[in-house]
């Protein structure tokens, strides 16, 4: 009997482990936004096909840019998910993310953001170019310190301004296939820039409510309020 139950607990320890760990690497991997994230890495593919008029660089240029890309996106939104951990528990739509539900630690959430981003750039150094690179870390500096840390909270124009790190995944995808830039890259990164306020403005006026519970100043929900004071 008792030789039973020891056999029945020995074999649940690797089941209760591999339970573990996928619950571990979903919250990491949620902190990265996946769903974001694939979205960037389609336009860094498709400004790679259209750089080289058609066709892809060599699958392993391809690997090592959409992976770089993916960690670079990934470091920039965990880290953003670390500084926003306070209205993200704030906020209905949010407030079952990594953090705010308490699956990530916020110091193992930031050291993760920090290291995946180096190792994004090293990836881009090493198997792309350093044009690509330099891209790379740029976006996220750009997504972390000017527009979670500085435009989200204080202007309307937050997205405006910060939209311009969703646009660099073409940049990134020109260079990773041709080692330059062109006016081509830019108008690809202008179409993004224009698109992506109207974009995010139409989402976020089904969850004005949520912005302004946090105090972040989306146009829609300042808008809004506005509107709202100067009828009463």
């Amino acid at each position: 009997m008792q030789h039973l139950s020891t056999s029945a607990a020995t074999s649940a320890t690797p089941r209760t482990f591999r339970k573990t760990l996928a619950k571990t690497l979903a919250a990491y991997v949620g902190l990265m936004k996946p769903h974001v994230t694939v979205l960037l890495l389609g336009v860094t593919l498709a400004a790679m096909a259209v750089a080289r008029g058609g066709t892809l660089p060599s699958v392993g240029v391809v690997l090592a840019t959409l992976i770089g890309g993916a960690l670079a996106a990934g470091s920039a939104n965990a880290i953003n998910c670390w500084y926003d951990r306070d209205i993200d528990l704030i906020m209905t739509r949010t407030r079952s993310r990594t953090l705010p539900a308490g699956k990530v630690s916020p110091t193992n959430a930031l050291v993760f953001g920090v290291v995946i981003g180096g190792v994004s750039i090293v990836l881009f150094s090493a198997f792309v170019n350093f044009l690509s690179a330099w891209l790379a870390l740029g976006a996220i500096l750009f997504y972390v310190f000017v527009y979670t840390m500085w435009l989200k909270r204080s202007t309307t124009q937050n997205i405006v301004i910060g939209g311009a790190a969703g646009a660099v995944p073409v940049l990134i995808g020109w260079a990773a296939a041709t080692g330059g830039l062109s006016w081509a890259a830019f108008w690809m990164f202008m179409i993004i820039f224009l698109w992506t306020p109207p974009h995010f403005w139409a989402l976020s006026l089904t969850i004005k409510k949520d912005y302004a519970r946090a105090g972040v100043p989306m146009l829609p929900v300042v808008m809004a309020n506005a509107k709202h004071s100067s009828r009463s």
